[in-house]
């Protein structure tokens, strides 16, 4: 019944605003936990004349978004699109110099798995180890180790952060912009500081930079939500970081 309503809802509004569907690009993703995946309808729906089948995963600006929100598609497309960059790039190592090889696997690799990687926060740890895969094999190939050599050295060389923390520094400069008036409103909104709240003002913490941590009645999806994994993010950072008014550039924003 609220499936119905919702779906009605769309198709008064395309109506009102003198929208035509387009059946061919149009997909209906129908978010629910994974235990509640069977009762996610497959037939397709209607939405005036037009029938729409719901999709498993759907593509949004880049991102894959599954059904139930575990972002394995997105992953699955960034470690497959990853490691076939990396094999063109194999494929001329010995005709470039190593600065040139480093430069392309920065930006064909690395800028791949960053790519929208703050709606992988609190995903399980096989999806960051499976990305995690795919930066090692670029450093291999950047520089030329053998399959099993170690690369946490060398990535601490290239100032690279692991894909986990690429996760937490990538929300912690989205809270930092939101808190300067520097993102969106519908993201800025969802973040208070501690000191903000009436009850704390005459006690200790109304001088902190914490943020509220929402309250998530899912662990597996509510906690994954901005306002609940950046706000942890943020309060696990020391003091003086919180209290920074200004931050160093770095490509990694």
């Amino acid at each position: 019944m609220q499936m119905s309503a919702c779906i009605d809802e769309v198709a008064l509004w395309m109506q009102s605003n003198r929208l035509q569907l387009n059946t061919e690009k149009t997909e209906i993703l129908w978010c629910a936990t994974n235990r509640r995946q069977h009762l996610i309808p497959r037939t397709p729906t209607s939405i005036g004349d037009d029938y729409i089948t719901f999709a498993a995963s759907v593509r949004d600006l880049g991102i894959y978004i599954d059904s139930d929100v575990s972002m394995k598609s997105h992953v699955s497309w960034t470690v497959s699109t990853s490691f076939a960059a990396l094999r063109q790039i194999r494929s001329i190592r010995h005709c470039v110099p190593r600065q040139a090889l480093l430069s392309l696997v920065m930006s064909l690799v690395l800028s791949q798995v960053d790519y929208g990687n703050a709606t992988l926060a609190g995903v399980p740890a096989y999806a960051i180890s499976r990305l995690q895969s795919a930066l090692n094999a670029a450093a291999h190939l950047a520089f030329s180790l053998r399959k099993y050599d170690s690369v946490t050295l060398l990535l601490q060389q290239l100032h690279c952060l692991k894909v986990k923390q690429r996760i937490e520094y990538k929300l912690a400069v989205f809270v930092y912009r939101c808190l300067h008036g520097l993102a969106p409103p519908y993201l800025a909104n969802d973040l208070r500081r501690v000191a903000d709240l009436g009850m704390r003002r005459r006690l200790r913490s109304a001088s902190t930079h914490a943020l509220v941590v929402p309250l998530s009645r899912l662990s597996t999806v509510g906690n994954r939500a901005f306002p609940v994994a950046a706000a942890r993010v943020w309060n696990s950072l020391p003091d003086f970081v919180m209290a920074s008014t200004s931050r160093p550039c770095s490509s990694d924003t």
